[in-house]
C-alpha cells in the first residue's frame, strides 16, 4: 500500500491565476513544500485557496508561473498515480459501494487489489459495517469519510484534500484529526490541506500558509513546532492556543489589508 518512491518536494515559482474577463484569484506565489511534512492553507473563503490546490494538482492551467513536484510536473505525477486528491464533493460513482469505490482507486493505479488494506480503512474512516452500502444510502459526511479513504489506499506520494472534513459532524471530524495524520505520516507523504479551521490547520500539520481575502496573495508563514501525535486534547494547551491566536492574527491582518491591495489593482 506504500509507495515505492520517495515523498517528492512540491515547489511552487511564481504560481499565478486570472481568469476570463480579468478576475484576479491567485497573486504570484513562491512557496517550497518540504517532502513528507503537512502544510495547511488558510484563508477567508472564495479567496482562492481551492484554486491553489487545483493548479498543483494539474487540475487547472495557471496564467503564470509553475508547479513542480519532485523536479516533474503535476501531469507527470498523474500518470504514475502518484497524486491523489479529496475535493469537498466525495465524487463516488452511485452503483459502487463503499468498498468498490476504494478498490476502483487501486485499479485506475494499476496497483494490486489489497483486500486487508481497503477493509482496514473502511474501519479508519468509521464504515464499518457499510462496505456494501451504495452512496445513495449513505449521509453526506459518510460519503466524505468513503472518499478520504479512496484517495490513501493507494499510498500517493502526494496528497492534497480541500476541506476534506466538511461534511463530516464533529465528532467524527475530531476522530479524523487524531486518526488520518497518523497514516500520511507513517508512509512520509507530502500533504497539503486547504481548511477554514484555525484549530484544524494546527491539529493536522507542520506549517500553515495564511492567505488574504482574493486576489490570494501569502499572508504569514508559520511553523507548527508541536509534539506529534497530535490529540484534540491538545487544543487546550498554552502552545497550542499561542499558535491558534497567532495564525488568527494573521488572518485578520490579511482581511484588514485587503482594500489597498485591492486598490491597488
Amino acid at each position: 500500500m506504500a509507495a515505492d518512491t520517495s515523498p517528492p518536494e512540491l515547489r511552487c515559482s511564481g504560481l499565478a491565476k486570472t481568469f476570463p474577463g480579468g478576475v484576479e484569484a491567485v497573486r504570484p506565489l513562491d512557496a517550497v513544500f518540504e517532502a513528507g511534512r503537512t502544510t495547511a492553507l488558510v484563508g477567508p473563503s472564495g479567496c482562492g485557496k481551492s484554486t491553489i490546490l487545483r493548479m498543483i494538482a494539474g487540475l487547472e492551467p495557471p496564467s503564470g508561473g509553475e508547479v513542480t513536484i519532485g523536479g516533474a510536473p503535476p501531469a507527470e505525477i498523474r500518470r504514475r498515480a502518484g497524486l491523489a486528491i479529496a475535493f469537498q464533493d466525495a465524487s463516488l460513482l452511485p452503483w459502487r459501494t463503499v468498498r468498490g469505490n476504494i478498490r476502483l482507486a487501486l485499479r485506475l493505479a494499476h496497483k494490486p487489489a489489497d483486500a486487508d488494506a481497503v477493509d482496514r480503512l473502511i474501519r479508519l474512516v468509521g464504515l464499518e459495517g457499510f462496505a456494501d452500502t451504495r452512496p445513495a444510502a449513505l449521509s453526506g459526511g459518510m460519503r466524505q469519510r468513503a472518499a478520504i479513504a479512496r484517495c490513501l489506499v493507494t499510498g500517493p506520494e502526494l496528497l492534497l484534500l480541500d476541506e476534506p472534513f466538511g461534511a463530516v459532524d464533529e465528532l467524527t471530524r475530531r476522530q479524523l484529526a487524531e486518526d488520518l495524520p497518523r497514516i500520511w505520516q507513517a508512509r512520509g507523504t507530502t500533504t497539503l490541506l486547504v481548511t477554514h479551521s484555525v484549530t484544524e490547520a494546527i491539529l493536522l500539520s507542520d506549517r500553515v500558509l495564511v492567505f488574504s481575502p482574493r486576489p490570494a496573495a501569502l499572508v504569514a508563514d508559520i511553523a507548527v513546532d508541536l509534539p506529534q501525535p497530535r490529540s484534540v486534547a491538545m487544543t487546550a494547551s498554552a502552545d497550542f492556543l499561542d499558535l491558534a491566536q497567532t495564525v488568527s492574527g494573521a488572518l485578520a491582518r490579511g482581511i484588514a489589508e485587503a482594500p489597498d491591495t485591492l486598490a491597488a489593482q
